[in-house]
């Protein structure tokens, strides 16, 4: 896994979560590969690149549903 970009699952939405200027920032990924910003989704700064998928279970649990119970890595 590459410590400074996270590939993700996040109850069913594919998200991708990159570290640049000692920030986190998220971007939804579409069907096609197109990325747009997260900007309703704020990780905190100090969440260690082991526990940013445990931290977005937390912040995004109201997205899960019984067919998407759970936030996967993907790479």
């Amino acid at each position: 896994m590459h410590r400074d970009r996270l590939r993700l699952r996040v109850y069913g939405r594919r998200l991708d979560i990159e570290r640049a200027d000692d920030e986190w920032r998220g971007f939804y990924v579409g069907a096609e590969g197109k990325r747009r910003p997260a900007t309703d989704i704020a990780m905190p700064a100090d969440t260690p690149p082991d526990q940013v998928a445990t931290a977005l279970a937390d912040l995004l649990h109201e997205w899960a549903t019984p067919r998407h119970p759970d936030v996967e890595v993907l790479s």
